[in-house]
């Protein structure tokens, strides 16, 4: 079912600014109820859930909407329904572009916490997402600790290295940089390889493995070139043809943002402080949260799991290798409990 959920009145933001009556695009599955299953997407990704996350959905699976009251959300600051940049603001006749503050993963949350409430969602037994969706599943954790059962954050660690920060900057710099951009957005003549094309294709490097590129493409080529060359000028206009580049700035920035333990004291003794029972997921080739990254997170909270999806495809296993990650979350979620942190392999602890 799809909602357009108003969250009327002057809403503050984590870095100071405002948004005035916020609107919030959502899918539900399933009878409603008073708790429910929080999933929240990545980057580019919706809340339509059940078309980027089949794997998990269906009768017996992690996302069975006969037992759960599963929930989605576009994301505060994207560009799929929920305020963000293409917005009109209140009062205004255009949109934002380029002025929309600033928000983070914080923001996003409360959002999320203000819509559950004007849909009468009291508890979330589970708060489940990859890259950016485990970020807020972690802040979920931090922020409204007595509200929520489990979290499965995936693919992510407890703050945003230098190493992600620097890859974003790349992106960001391919977007502002580009001679069509003026004023915070696109003229209208850009080519389809704009900046926000590149940023995309850099995105994809972070996203796969040398060893999956070199399984897939090789030294393959194609009429207009190495195939790999292809695959990535694909990707690249197909994000332009989808999606809002001060969106991307915006989502790009939350996550820099990223951090459990800004403005609330020493790293360590904060994660000791989320006391909600866990499974962290590392992937096995993901360049961009390195499984040792991952798994310092799981080792920093005090009621976790720790595995590790074995794939050969990168970042992106966790929306690719859905069978081996539903495994994985089935054994965890069939437990009676997780008090000690251990790792795994594929769908097996190790």
């Amino acid at each position: 079912m799809n909602h357009r959920v108003t969250l009327d009145g002057v809403f503050p933001l984590d870095g100071g600014g405002t948004l005035r009556d916020i609107t919030v695009e959502v899918r539900t599955w399933g009878r409603h109820r008073s708790n429910a299953t929080l999933v929240c997407h990545a980057l580019t990704g919706d809340a339509n859930v059940d078309a980027w996350w089949p794997g998990l959905f269906g009768r017996g699976r992690t996302l069975d909407a006969s037992k759960r009251f599963v929930v989605a959300m576009n994301v505060l600051g994207g560009c799929s329904g929920t305020t963000g940049p293409t917005s009109v603001p209140a009062e205004g006749v255009a949109p934002y572009g380029g002025a929309f503050p600033d928000v983070s993963i914080r923001d996003m949350v409360a959002v999320q916490k203000a819509v559950l409430d004007q849909l009468g969602v009291t508890h979330l037994d589970l708060v489940i997402g990859g890259s950016m969706g485990g970020m807020q599943a972690l802040e979920w954790a931090a922020m409204y600790p007595d509200d929520v059962g489990t979290i499965i954050p995936i693919a992510v660690g407890s703050e945003q290295s230098a190493w992600a920060v620097g890859i974003s900057e790349t992106q960001r710099q391919a977007i502002t940089s580009d001679p069509s951009w003026k004023n915070g957005h696109y003229s209208e003549d850009a080519p389809p390889s704009s900046g926000l094309s590149t940023a995309r294709m850099i995105a994809m490097f972070s996203y796969r493995s040398p060893t999956s590129f070199d399984a897939r493409f090789g030294r393959s080529e194609d009429e207009s070139g190495f195939a790999v060359q292809s695959y990535l000028r694909h990707h690249g206009e197909s994000l332009v043809a989808r999606f809002d580049a001060n969106s991307y700035l915006t989502l790009v920035g939350a996550m820099d943002s990223h951090d459990l333990s800004r403005r609330r004291g020493p790293r360590e003794a904060i994660l000791r402080r989320i006391k909600t029972r866990a499974l962290v997921v590392g992937i096995s080739t993901d360049v961009l949260y390195p499984v040792a990254e991952v798994r310092q997170l799981a080792s920093a909270l005090p009621n976790a799991r720790f595995a590790v999806l074995d794939s050969p495809h990168g970042h992106d296993s966790f929306l690719i290798d859905t069978e081996a990650l539903e495994g994985l979350i089935a054994g965890f979620l069939n437990e009676s409990s997780a008090t000690t942190t251990t790792s795994a392999q594929g769908a097996s602890w190790a």
